[in-house]
């Protein structure tokens, strides 16, 4: 699935994320990146879903990106990731491009729920990997923006508190949820209708 290229980019990018952790640089100044596990499991579910209209809340510098962009690209689809750090965005599209992937993914600086808006969607999976406190904000914005059968997958959720955001999910009628114990967990949601 993943050429020598895509191979190349994402070592380099988990070395510089093992630097960072082993620096004991406070998260707020790391990369804050998927682990590998995550990624793979992330690009398999691509490809196994046929996901074409993909969207990324909270890119970093892109090694999620790269994973599911590389995923995409063998169902003919596309990423648009967000991130709130203009720096990263540049980052993250600058690693999208050395990948080989600036075709079929793009970052798109700002606030994600500005930038949700104006995209056209529908969406068929959904990645939220931004900050904790905001997952609940993310899901209103982009619920209405799944379709019917699409998939939201939110990282995170068994290394820190999101419970307001999987209670949030469960009081929703058009989504059923299940916790996946993979990397730092994951929420994985169907919109039903």
């Amino acid at each position: 699935m993943m050429d020598e290229l895509v191979d190349t980019v994402l070592e380099r990018l988990y070395a510089e994320d093992a630097a960072q952790r082993a620096a004991n640089l406070p998260s707020s100044q790391r990369t804050r990146n998927v682990d590998r596990e995550t990624g793979r499991w992330l690009a398999l579910l691509v490809r196994a879903t046929n996901a074409r209209e993909l969207l990324e809340i909270g890119s970093s510098n892109g090694v999620s990106t790269i994973w599911l962009a590389a995923a995409a690209r063998h169902n003919g689809g596309t990423v648009t990731g967000t991130e709130i750090l203009p720096e990263r965005a540049g980052e993250a599209n600058r690693n999208l491009a050395t990948a080989g992937l600036d075709a079929i993914g793009r970052v798109i600086a700002g606030d994600a729920r500005a930038t949700v808006a104006s995209l056209p969607g529908p969406f068929d999976l959904v990645f939220i990997d931004a900050e904790k406190e905001d997952y609940v904000d993310h899901l209103e914005a982009l619920a209405v923006r799944v379709r019917p059968g699409g998939l939201i997958l939110a990282d995170n959720v068994i290394s820190h508190d999101l419970s307001a955001y999987q209670s949030a999910l469960r009081g929703r009628s058009d989504l059923e949820t299940v916790t996946i114990p993979i990397g730092r967990g994951i929420e994985f949601t169907l919109k039903t209708a």
